[in-house]
């Protein structure tokens, strides 16, 4: 594995936990670090931590503000 990438995954956490639970990307990192793109998003994607993600979220906590209000209404 390229140095550059060791060093992307030791300074994010949630990167090297990651890692660690899925170990195939191991391999995957060693042939290519073109995989590195790839791994970045998977990771993103199961703990949720895209902008989208961040948005619905913030949708989701808006509509539940607006319920209890109209609830106290």
């Amino acid at each position: 594995m390229q140095k550059i990438i060791q060093l992307k995954l030791k300074e994010n956490p949630k990167m090297k936990e990651y890692l660690k639970l899925n170990s195939q990307w191991y391999k995957d990192l060693n042939r290519s670090p073109n995989n590195y793109k790839n791994f970045e998003n998977a990771m993103k994607d199961l703990y949720k931590i895209r902008a989208t993600d961040k948005i619905s979220d913030a949708i989701e906590n808006i509509d539940l503000i607006s319920s209890v209000l109209n609830v106290l209404n």
